[in-house]
């Protein structure tokens, strides 16, 4: 009977030691990774920590890995980013019984996005790591905070704290884990011999570097790409121009760009990857200086969006006034010779193009001197304002037929009145046009521009010289086909009626540039020219067409001006809901905004110009409005303004940091996007509380 007691109670024994094995090897299964982790404010990306088993005792070290998953359309980044984005980082300070720690990165994929190049990983990425032990025998504590930057249509920077303890010693490997290790390590690029030579040039002058390898077999379809391990070199991106391929050879020809205005490569080292038909390797060199032949085929995109900005901004408001005396050269087509018709409309070419090689060269001239530049930065002088308030005043008087050629040809009057019929008159029409177009901002436009002012001199004037074809594009298409001019109606009382309207509109356009001049002169000074004009105005219309519409046309203005009067006293109770008061800005600061942004906050800057018609079309249309207005008042949001309708050296120096060199330029600064998330040049409700969500984590919603 003692007997079979002793047999249950040796087989309890035996079953509650294998249940404590099993708990115990469980325990430590779970405490050698993470489990996925995610951030209930940013769904798209989950990512876990994993320690595999796989150590070394002589080192001391153990492997482990980072994993990433993405939803569709979101991306994460390479140890260099490229031109945009940041590389994932932990932060292991915390930790105890660690050395440090060797990130192994497998070959990335390069991403392109309107001219902006970025190196990183999609859908499911695994970043093998080795961590060097201080101690193989006691517990490692990893007390760590990874910081990983993942962008779809904005950028989201967010931060993942984990914790991990275990025994090196006592480590069990696990298979799977140990497979996806395997899997990721295979695609990490390593030194191999396969690789018989390389070298690197480097073009100082015009920052372009040139790599050629060397194997034995020929390559199939080889990708580069370029980074730096140095500390100079970790903050140039090397973007990738042309691949030649010769048998064993592949040169690739780099653009090389970066934040910081210097970029050296002398003395550098460089690690340069390579992935081909089943070839991973890379190799370490050190670039000479030399000179290397060929064209920069990154300024193509370029002329690309050029060309495409000078066509959209034919549409944009501050054009607008310019469409009557567009129409009516159109118009005025009908019954012309072809070849009267097609040198009209290359005259207006002629001065569109003009224009834009005297922007250009104003612009070249200033970064000479070492001055700000910038897209419409023109309009800082209260002199250029003066003179676009007379030439709108002399065009709009032209359109509503208050001058004519018969009189005395001086300069004003020619300005306005030869435009119809001599070449010379067209050639001014677009010259005029294309000034009257650079307080507005367009898609495209912002990237080219950015682009030129910060290239060479040659490039400056190419890229201006495609915005000029883009904008004359219309009219270089009528030349090129006269035919066209004859689609709308021939002249009639019809197009006196069109004119007339687009007259109006152009004294519009010269009441606003004379608004701008309050920022250069006593407003007194400023009615005062408002006055004289209104009755130089007045006078001309009775000269011109009698005394009933002198009546007419001043008892009208006197109307208007009465019936604002009583619109403006009106309270909302009896009228529409008015636009609500400004907000209030805090003048932009760059310290200001580290600051709030450790304290939590959310910070909008927004850089804008009295004279941008594009800012202010975003002020009353999105800034103004809800649900902007009312997240821009919270009290986590910090709203911040750069004012630039004056030359302003901090404001110069902010755009030129963030690669802008016009406004309008917003950007959101927040705890989860310290970095800053740009805006679009033309705002709307929805991408700017989608970016300050993204930039709080969503506290601010």
């Amino acid at each position: 009977m003692n007997r079979i007691l002793n047999i249950k109670l040796f087989k309890q024994l035996v079953g509650l030691i294998t249940l404590a094995l099993l708990i115990g090897f469980s325990s430590l299964s779970v405490a050698t990774e993470t489990g996925w982790m995610s951030n209930p404010q940013h769904p798209p990306v989950q990512t876990r920590f994993v320690i595999t088993g796989q150590s070394n005792s002589a080192q001391p070290s153990v492997e482990g890995f980072l994993e990433v998953k993405l939803e569709e359309g979101w991306k994460t980044y390479w140890r260099n980013p490229g031109e945009g984005g940041v590389a994932p980082k932990i932060d292991w300070s915390g930790s105890s019984n660690l050395n440090d720690v060797q990130w192994h990165w497998p070959f990335p994929q390069r991403f392109d996005l309107l001219g902006i190049s970025t190196l990183g990983y999609k859908d499911d990425v695994v970043i093998p790591m080795t961590l060097n032990l201080q101690d193989w025998q006691r517990p490692v504590e990893l007390n760590a905070k990874l910081t990983l930057s993942s962008c779809d249509t904005v950028c989201v920077l967010t931060d993942y704290p984990f914790s991990l303890t275990f025994i090196p010693s006592q480590l069990a490997v696990s298979e799977s884990d140990a497979y996806r290790y395997a899997q990721a390590i295979s695609q990490v690029p390593k030194g191999t011999a396969q690789i018989l030579a390389s070298e690197a040039t480097w073009d100082q002058q015009n920052k372009l570097l040139s790599v050629k390898l060397s194997k034995a077999l020929p390559w199939q379809s080889p990708e580069l790409v370029v980074d730096s391990f140095d500390s100079r070199g970790k903050e140039y991106s090397f973007t990738p121009l042309t691949t030649q391929l010769d048998n064993g050879a592949v040169s690739v020809t780099f653009r090389v760009s970066s934040w910081m205005n210097d970029i050296d490569l002398n003395q550098i080292p460089l690690q340069v990857s390579v992935k081909d038909e089943g070839l991973l390797a890379e190799v370490e060199l050190q670039a000479r200086a030399g000179v290397i032949e060929g064209y920069n085929s990154s300024i193509l995109i370029m002329l690309g969006f050029a060309f495409i900005g000078g066509l959209i901004l034919n549409i944009m408001p501050c054009v607008l006034p310019v469409l009557g005396m567009k129409l009516s050269s159109v118009v005025s087509a009908h019954g012309l010779k072809r070849g009267q018709v097609r040198r009209q409309f290359l005259s207006s070419s002629a001065g569109i193009l003009c224009s834009f090689w005297l922007l250009a060269g104003f612009l070249w001239i200033l970064k000479l001197t070492g001055s700000a530049v910038g897209w419409g930065i023109q309009f800082q002088s209260g002199w250029f304002i003066g003179l676009m308030v007379l030439v709108t005043g002399l065009f709009g008087a032209n359109m509503l037929g208050l001058f004519h050629i018969s009189l005395p040809a001086r300069m004003t009057t020619w300005l306005a009145a030869k435009g119809d019929e001599s070449q010379l008159g067209h050639f001014t029409q677009g010259m005029f046009a294309t000034l009257l177009a650079t307080p507005c901002s367009a898609p495209f436009l912002g990237t080219a521009v950015a682009f030129a002012l910060a290239a060479s001199s040659v490039e400056l004037f190419v890229i201006f010289t495609a915005l000029g074809l883009g904008m004359a594009f219309p009219w270089l298409l009528v030349s090129a086909f006269p035919r066209l001019a004859t689609l709308l109606p021939k002249p009639g009382a019809w197009l006196n009626k069109v004119k007339s309207l687009f007259g109006i509109m152009m004294f519009g356009t010269s009441l606003w540039l004379l608004s701008l001049l309050s920022n250069h002169l006593p407003v007194f000074w400023v009615v005062v020219i408002a006055l004289v004009a209104l009755v130089l105005l007045l006078k001309a219309i009775k000269r011109v067409y009698g005394d009933k519409l002198f009546v007419l046309s001043g008892g009208f203005l006197m109307m208007a001006l009465a019936g604002s009067l009583i619109l403006g006293s009106m309270t909302t109770d009896k009228w529409v809901t008015p636009l609500p008061d400004d907000l209030v800005w805090r003048t932009l600061d760059q310290s200001a905004i580290s600051t709030a942004v450790s304290a939590g906050k959310t910070v909008f800057v927004n850089v804008t110009a009295d004279w941008c018609v594009t800012c202010q079309a975003n002020k009353v249309g999105v800034i103004l409005q809800d649900p902007v207005y009312s997240t821009l008042k919270l009290e986590s949001v910090v709203a911040m303004q750069g004012d630039w309708t004056h030359p302003d050296s901090d404001v110069s120096r902010y755009l030129r940091e963030n690669g802008r060199f016009g406004v309008p330029f917003n950007i959101v600064y927040g705890p989860a996007a310290p970095e800053g998330i740009p805006l679009p040049v033309i705002l709307n409700d929805k991408a700017v509380i989608q970016a300050i969500n993204a930039a709080s984590g969503g506290a601010g919603s």
